[in-house]
């Protein structure tokens, strides 16, 4: 009797907890359009960047941190994407949510060839503002050509789902 109480209990724990993460993480919460708001982040080499410099492309804007199992996962396909698409006018931006140096030597080892800025505390802020209420890492953000962001991505971004989301608004 008392674990058919148990299994009860946790269907009723599991299934709200269902309701939940739908609710967090439906479609339509994810692809409702927004503006991008305008932010300066430092790169590597401490130089400002605005996100203005992107304007007029298909943007991808990933927050992630060298110590994050999923966000190293998706990178390579990022660096692939960004050499396949760049002549489209996508950009891929990475924004790390940690310190230069773990950057840096990431960075270099696997030769990102996208904007990698730093976002620390401030990353976390503007992640947050992008529509990151789960504290997801990673967190990816896809933007139109017109500044809209029409597409939020808590957790890893395969190179399908980005595909999916992408191929409609290339040239």
């Amino acid at each position: 009797m008392k674990q058919t109480v148990l299994i009860i209990i946790a269907a009723i724990i599991a299934l709200g907890f269902g309701i939940t993460a739908r609710h967090i993480f439906s479609p339509a919460a994810n692809t409702e359009p927004s503006a991008l708001p305008a932010f300066n982040l430092p790169d590597l080499a401490g130089q400002q960047h605005n996100i203005s410099e992107w304007q007029g492309k298909l943007l991808v804007i990933n927050f992630w941190a060298t110590w994050c199992p999923p966000c190293l996962k998706e990178i390579p396909d990022f660096i692939a994407l960004q050499e396949r698409y760049a002549a489209q006018d996508v950009q891929f931006i990475g924004i790390s949510l940690e310190d230069k140096e773990a950057v840096a030597e990431y960075a270099a080892a696997t030769k990102i060839n996208y904007p990698a800025l730093l976002g620390g505390d401030n990353g976390i802020a503007l992640a947050h503002q992008l529509g990151n209420n789960v504290d997801a890492v990673p967190y990816t953000i896809v933007v139109d050509r017109q500044g809209h962001i029409i597409h939020r991505h808590p957790g890893e971004f395969s190179k399908e789902q980005i595909m999916e989301v992408i191929t409609p608004l290339l040239n």
